[in-house]
């Protein structure tokens, strides 16, 4: 048995707290975690359990040197785990993670946005810029490529994505959405669908930079190739989506060394493919919200593949194939 002295960070959240519980150390931190959500009549997914990192040095910390403090317990994991070999008490902190919501809801909310913000302004041109007029051919696959995006991404959010984590912090679904609605809503939409009149030679200069496009014209052929780039990229990425769901179809939340398509060159080729889509849609419309996307949203997901990477090797270690990228084959 272990004593476990639980110690609120919250404690206006946390009154009617017991200030200690004994359990087998055997027990899985999940009923701890249960047991601690039913006393503070708040939901498991807003509490989170810690204990003193060991490794935390106050002076290093002041030197700049990044250590945690404190370590999140794992709901699958012993209390054992997290108590010495002869520790018979063990100090946990409890704190209210504040209001939750689900990673899937979030993400439908997410990659709804463009799915309405794109077709009020390619349908309701009067509306939006004063005329009606006949699209551009690059103007619709602008638009076709867009809807068929996001589409791909509520199916797989909805039916495919295994998440690790059941819920998020609730305010997050502000941040997120803010991405999505306005980056590749608002921002790609009122720039790109916007009439040829727009950039006559009687408009300014910025006013043909915004909304122009065609710095470099494109004829049949060359579109058709573009779109042939773009397609292989969404299908490659929806593949790799399905693969990574299906070394977790047991329901198994532990990590897997993924193989094969795109996998044996970088360890989230799911990046490097979707980039490779907002590329081809860059080379297409030739805006300069178009640019902006690619860049925030690459930047954001070459951010996530290189801090991926690296648990990847630290997890794994000489078991991780060392001549894997983090994202861009061959380069980083």
């Amino acid at each position: 048995m272990v004593a476990i002295e639980l110690k609120p960070r919250n404690k206006t959240k946390f009154r009617n707290l017991p200030g200690s519980i004994e359990l087998s150390d055997e027990t899985k931190v999940e009923v701890l975690a249960q047991q601690v959500a039913k006393a503070s009549k708040l939901s498991i997914h807003r509490i989170r359990l810690t204990v003193p990192n060991p490794a935390y040095d106050e002076a290093a910390a002041k030197a700049g040197k990044r250590v945690k403090r404190d370590i999140s317990l794992a709901n699958d994991l012993p209390l054992s785990h997290y108590v010495g070999t002869d520790a018979k008490t063990i100090t946990v902190g409890v704190k209210d993670l504040g209001p939750q919501l689900g990673w899937r809801a979030v993400y439908l909310v997410e990659y709804f946005g463009p799915l309405i913000i794109h077709p009020i302004f390619f349908f309701f041109q009067q509306t939006i810029y004063g005329q009606t007029f006949e699209h551009t051919r690059v103007q619709q696959l602008a638009f076709i490529f867009v809807m068929l995006h996001f589409l791909k991404r509520e199916y797989e959010t909805a039916f495919i994505h295994r998440f690790s984590l059941a819920t998020m912090p609730a305010f997050n679904i502000f941040k997120n959405s803010g991405h999505y609605w306005i980056l590749s809503g608002f921002n790609l939409a009122y720039f790109i669908y916007a009439p040829a009149s727009y950039t006559s030679a009687d408009k300014s200069a910025l006013s043909r930079f915004i909304f122009g496009a065609h710095v470099v014209p494109l004829n049949a052929i060359q579109l058709h190739l573009l779109t042939a780039l773009w397609l292989f990229a969404e299908l490659s990425n929806f593949w790799t989506h399905l693969y990574l769901a299906s070394l977790r179809a047991d329901g198994s939340k532990d990590r897997k060394i993924p193989r094969g398509y795109g996998f044996n060159l970088v360890s989230f080729p799911n990046y490097f493919f979707e980039t490779l889509a907002w590329f081809a849609f860059l080379l297409v419309t030739q805006n300069w919200s178009s640019l902006l996307f690619l860049i925030v949203g690459g930047g954001q997901m070459a951010i996530w593949a290189i801090k991926k990477h690296k648990r990847y090797r630290k997890d794994f270690g000489d078991k991780y194939p060392r001549n894997r990228k983090a994202m861009i084959p061959f380069i980083f």
